[in-house]
């Protein structure tokens, strides 16, 4: 066997002082980590924040881009929740005079309030149902935390809520209710309503990204909880007489909360008798169960969505 052999069978069998450590230990070793693979919590929440100019600016383009094709443009932001609340208003007010003990003055801009209030968790949902599943291309392009897409869905629609403010205020001062002290908790509802909605949002998109059904199948959830929640109807007083708990368990639904804190707020004449009791307490009960546990949840499987 020549030298120049002898050297070449030397250096290959030269022991590599990775051998025997497992795949683990080599990615421990040279920090290595699995591609995609989910981070912690903690590092995920970081990764959002530093994403927060993208969750504004997709939101403010996805509401721009909502009605670019329609000849009214944004102003169905407002003209659909009327238009609903006028055929509401027609169907229950007139026609089953679900307005008992209020007056027209009141039920007016009670009704209009609800379905406004409503229309914002609802339109966080739908939007948030299909925000991994309709955003496919996206998610599979670029890597980003993917809780961005259902927040600004939600920021989306509390955008379009602001804009239809403008009408609720409208309303409230043309059936005698002015401005007050109490116009102030507007926002403190907002934001509660808001990380609820987020929460919701984060919830759904999960479940959507797994079955694209569900799609289909939420009008019909949200319809539902909608005629439970009195959007057309005062609980208080449409169940008077009912039992005492069966009140309160349709008084402390969230949506019903949220609706009723704002009528609260904004109608002169709509007192707290209305309320149930803790309704703050309440309130934030459901905006930080359902928003951390909606956090928690969609983060849980942050790896798997757009694959398969």
């Amino acid at each position: 066997m020549s030298e120049t052999t002898q050297d070449a069978v030397a250096v290959n069998t030269t022991p590599s002082p990775d051998d025997g450590l497992t795949r683990g230990e080599l990615a421990a070793k040279y920090g290595l980590s699995v591609s995609g693979a989910r981070p912690s919590l903690a590092a995920y929440v970081r990764q959002l924040w530093g994403r927060r100019h993208f969750i504004l600016a997709f939101s403010q383009a996805k509401l721009t881009a909502q009605y670019s094709q329609a000849k009214l443009g944004q102003l169905w932001q407002v003209a659909t929740p009327l238009l609903n609340a006028a055929v509401y208003y027609f169907i229950f007010g007139v026609i089953l005079k679900a307005s008992r003990g209020m007056s027209r003055d009141i039920y007016i801009p009670f009704l209009v309030t609800g379905v406004f209030v409503f229309t914002f968790t609802q339109s966080s949902i739908m939007s948030g149902v299909r925000a991994i599943s309709g955003n496919l291309g996206l998610v599979r392009a670029l890597h980003f935390p993917r809780a961005s897409l259902p927040i600004s869905f939600a920021l989306q629609q509390l955008q379009q809520l602001l804009f239809s403010m403008i009408v609720l205020f409208v309303f409230a001062i043309g059936f005698g209710s002015y401005p007050g002290l109490s116009w102030l908790l507007i926002l403190p509802i907002l934001a509660l309503q808001f990380l609820f909605n987020t929460g919701l949002a984060l919830i759904v998109a999960r479940a959507g990204a797994k079955t694209p059904d569900l799609a289909q199948l939420m009008p019909f959830l949200l319809r539902t909880w909608m005629y439970a929640s009195g959007v057309m109807f005062s609980i208080h007083h449409m169940l008077q007489g009912r039992p005492e708990w069966l009140v309160r368990a349709m008084q402390v639904n969230p949506a019903a909360v949220y609706m009723d804190l704002m009528r609260f707020a904004l109608i002169d004449g709509y007192g707290s008798s209305n309320l149930p009791p803790h309704v703050w307490v309440i309130a934030l009960f459901w905006a930080v169960v359902v928003f951390a546990g909606g956090f928690v949840y969609f983060w849980k499987a942050e790896e798997r969505y757009g694959r398969g």
